[in-house]
């Protein structure tokens, strides 16, 4: 179901991508053990963020964007990993690398608005 909430569509939209890389990775490359950690680290980024939008309060709303933060940090390693050692062409290294950065940008200035209205 699509919502006005930016981050979590695009969150939501980049862990069914990281399904489909998974499913690529595993079944025409043979990784095993990264493609697991990607698919959790990808799409643990998009449930944190679910579970920010009924957070119980402002501290744990902050608490579960810096989760996801740090699964959109991890996953961005996953990625790096899989282009540098050839299981990823520069164009799909890319397009996923572009998209999380996007999310960890958001993301981060989400975090830093709602910390500073705290002040």
């Amino acid at each position: 179901m699509k919502s006005d909430n930016q981050v979590l569509n695009d969150s939501k939209a980049f862990a069914l991508r990281i399904i489909k890389l998974y499913k690529y990775l595993k079944e025409e490359k043979q990784v095993y053990v990264i493609s697991r950690q990607i698919l959790r680290s990808g799409t643990s980024i998009g449930a944190n963020v679910r579970e920010s939008v009924n957070a119980q309060s402002r501290m744990d709303f902050i608490n579960k964007l810096n989760i996801a933060l740090k699964e959109a940090n991890e996953t961005e390693y996953w990625l790096e990993l899989l282009h540098e050692s050839d299981y990823m062409d520069r164009r799909l290294f890319e397009s996923f690398y572009d998209d999380c950065g996007k999310i960890v940008a958001t993301l981060t200035k989400i975090i830093k608005t709602t910390k500073s209205s705290d002040n």
